[in-house]
């Protein structure tokens, strides 16, 4: 019987490649929806930015394979729907290729929203942009609309980047822990981008309530407020997943929190092969393999391990999520950095 977690290696072009950054940004137009998941398992492609392209070709309007079902209800085994945030300047379709069939075929209701658009349009092509505490409004709207359809009381984040920072605002000071039970976070930056030793300067990058772009910076009054009094709310399970070639997040530890409630991983600790950066962790099967023992750590499976480039991915299709590739020395279920 086919193993639903195994994931599939898309491969395309080396001309697809040239015309990556253009494209995964810029996208085009299109109204296509997503469709309910078929009762076969969905391919599940690790090659970043390739897959990234060709979701971006499809238009803001489309959703990843796998996600926006609004019939699907949970299942007992797994109850709580989970609900996909993208990173800056992206969007739904183009960030979460790997992340949406993957969901689907372990029996989650997935779901993913593009927010930050310049305008508002909530299937912009370009995401993220608006002030993190904006997007933290249309995240809770988002959220709610997901609690009302699976009629699910809770939900679980998953997070990149931008997507894995803005949440815990959501979390911490727009009521969002009430109605979120997990947020896993690929590539945080919830202490701002230069760490500690750049917020120990004393200087400030000015009101809190600007741009995103402008946000990140651990000097910005947004992550001075994010981290004032602690990150973490009680009663919700963070999982921060990081990997040492970050080149966005700089450094890579700006994304680990030790609080209470707080579980860290980075990615090289498992799989050491695995150069994933900023790009390539969104189809890092080892950081799947930890996404997915955070959203059920009841039933962990050992950390599926493979050669991963810098933004390309899996090289030769070798990893998976379960199963196929070389397994790390844990289950996942604890980590670099762990808090209390």
């Amino acid at each position: 019987m086919k193993d639903p977690r195994k994931t599939r290696v898309r491969r395309s072009g080396v001309a697809a490649l040239a015309v990556a950054a253009a494209l995964v940004q810029g996208g085009m137009s299109a109204t296509a929806q997503a469709d309910p998941a078929p009762a076969t398992p969905l391919p599940v492609p690790q090659n970043f930015i390739i897959d990234a392209v060709l979701g971006a070709l499809q238009g803001g309007g489309a959703s990843p394979p796998g996600t926006n079902n609004w019939g699907c209800r949970p299942s007992a085994e797994h109850p709580e729907p989970v609900v996909l945030v993208h990173g800056l300047m992206a969007n739904r379709v183009d960030n979460w290729q790997t992340y949406g069939p993957l969901l689907a075929n372990n029996g989650y209701c997935v779901f993913a929203l593009t927010y930050g658009s310049a305008d508002g349009d909530p299937n912009g092509n370009i995401g993220g942009l608006t002030s993190m505490q904006t997007s933290s409004k249309t995240l809770d709207a988002f959220v709610d609309r997901v609690r009302q359809a699976t009629g699910a009381p809770k939900v679980a984040i998953v997070g990149h980047s931008e997507g894995a920072t803005m949440p815990y605002w959501y979390l911490k000071r727009d009521g969002g822990a009430s109605k979120v039970s997990k947020m896993i976070g690929l590539s945080p930056a919830v202490h701002g981008i230069g760490g500690e030793e750049l917020a120990n300067t004393g200087s400030s990058t000015g009101s809190a309530d600007v741009p995103a772009p402008f946000q990140f910076s651990a000097t910005s009054d947004f992550i001075r407020q994010l981290n004032e009094g602690g990150i973490t709310v009680p009663g919700v399970a963070y999982t921060q997943i990081v990997t040492r070639y970050d080149e966005v997040i700089v450094p890579y530890t700006s994304g680990i929190v030790n609080e209470p409630g707080a579980v860290n991983h980075v990615v090289q600790d498992y799989c050491p092969q695995d150069y994933a950066d900023h790009l390539s962790i969104n189809s890092d099967p080892g950081a799947a393999s930890l996404v997915l023992n955070a959203l059920d750590p009841a039933h962990a499976e050992p950390v599926q391990c493979a050669l991963v480039l810098p933004a390309i991915g899996v090289v030769g299709g070798s990893g998976s999520a379960s199963g196929s590739g070389g397994s790390g020395s844990a289950s996942g279920s604890a980590g670099t950095g762990s808090g209390g």
